[in-house]
């Protein structure tokens, strides 16, 4: 361990505020303007805390103060130094580091600069307000109204913004930018998924008579939240992306068997309808009907199994 030495002081999310460098040993850290290392917090003592060696270690003493140096809510009267070990002294947290430390190698840049600013917060706040006019155009079955559409407008735009800030918000506290056109973008586009599968399972189910669109469609919807968190905490944690896809994995896993388990218990199915409960016009119908023949024909299956179940439980009985 040799010199110099750096004493750095840290944010909540770890990042370097700053960084001082003391070419000597011992470090006197204080409030006082005679110290090697000032802590300009009403918290330290003017003489709160030395470094020195102590047998090979690097060491931090305590000298007597009020508040006393605290790691990992405990407080301690001294405690060896390792380049990765943080204490608080007051409000403030330090590190201190010697000038041979080995720093890790330059991560992969996936941070996408290009979408940052302003284009892409208007892009997002776009695809907000055109999913919400879309959705009410399609469902408004009254006159013209210009003040339901300014409306759906006004929650649409700003529902996005407000999400989006929130996460911009996270994104400031746990990184150095807030980010906040790529998250406004994020939802926007993630709005937009959403709606576009609604209206596609909607449609397809109605038009191929698959079923399972309409019965499962849920699932879809968790999976496309899943992946707009998963996106927003990529920003958020662009290192962590690896894990990011375990977590929000896992969370639409988890999301889809709580869906079934709540059908289980309010229908006894897993299925979340068993009929659509859109209606869109018979023009978009694609697979053929059956017709009264066939449908007479399951009946009378359908009657012949209950039949034998019923005779079956009779005997039982």
């Amino acid at each position: 361990m040799n010199g110099p030495w750096f004493v750095e002081t840290l944010a909540r999310n770890g990042d370097v505020l700053h960084r001082q460098q003391v070419n000597v040993l011992p470090i006197r850290i204080g409030r006082a303007y005679d110290n090697d290392c000032i802590l300009d917090d009403d918290y330290v003592a003017p003489r709160h805390a030395l470094v020195d060696l102590d047998h090979g270690k690097l060491m931090l003493h305590d000298l007597g103060s009020r508040n006393g140096v605290v790691k990992h809510g405990q407080r301690l009267p001294s405690l060896a130094l390792t380049g990765d070990t943080v204490v608080r002294i007051g409000h403030t947290s330090l590190r201190i580091r010697a000038a041979d430390f080995p720093v890790a190698a330059e991560l992969l840049d996936r941070t996408m600069h290009g979408w940052e600013g302003a284009v892409p917060g208007m892009a997002g706040m776009l695809l907000a307000a055109i999913v919400a006019l879309g959705i009410t155009w399609l469902f408004d079955t009254r006159h013209f109204q210009p003040t339901l559409y300014l409306q759906a407008l006004a929650i649409g735009v700003g529902g996005a913004v407000a999400w989006g800030g929130a996460w911009a918000f996270a994104n400031r506290l746990f990184g150095r930018h807030a980010r906040l056109g790529r998250h406004i973008f994020i939802i926007g586009s993630g709005a937009a998924a959403l709606a576009t599968w609604e209206l596609a399972s909607n449609g397809l189910a109605y038009a191929f008579a698959w079923e399972a669109l309409t019965r499962y469609g849920s699932h879809g919807v968790i999976a496309l939240a899943a992946g707009i968190v998963y996106f927003h905490l990529a920003t958020v944690k662009p290192q962590l992306r690896t894990r990011l896809r375990w977590l929000c994995l896992l969370f639409a896993v988890v999301g889809s068997g709580l869906m079934l388990i709540a059908n289980m218990q309010r229908s006894g199915r897993a299925a979340d309808e068993l009929y659509m409960g859109v209606v869109l016009p018979p023009s978009l119908r694609a697979s053929p009907d059956s017709s009264v023949d066939a449908y007479i024909d399951q009946v009378e299956a359908m009657k012949e199994k209950v039949d034998r179940e019923r005779a079956s439980k009779s005997d039982n009985d």
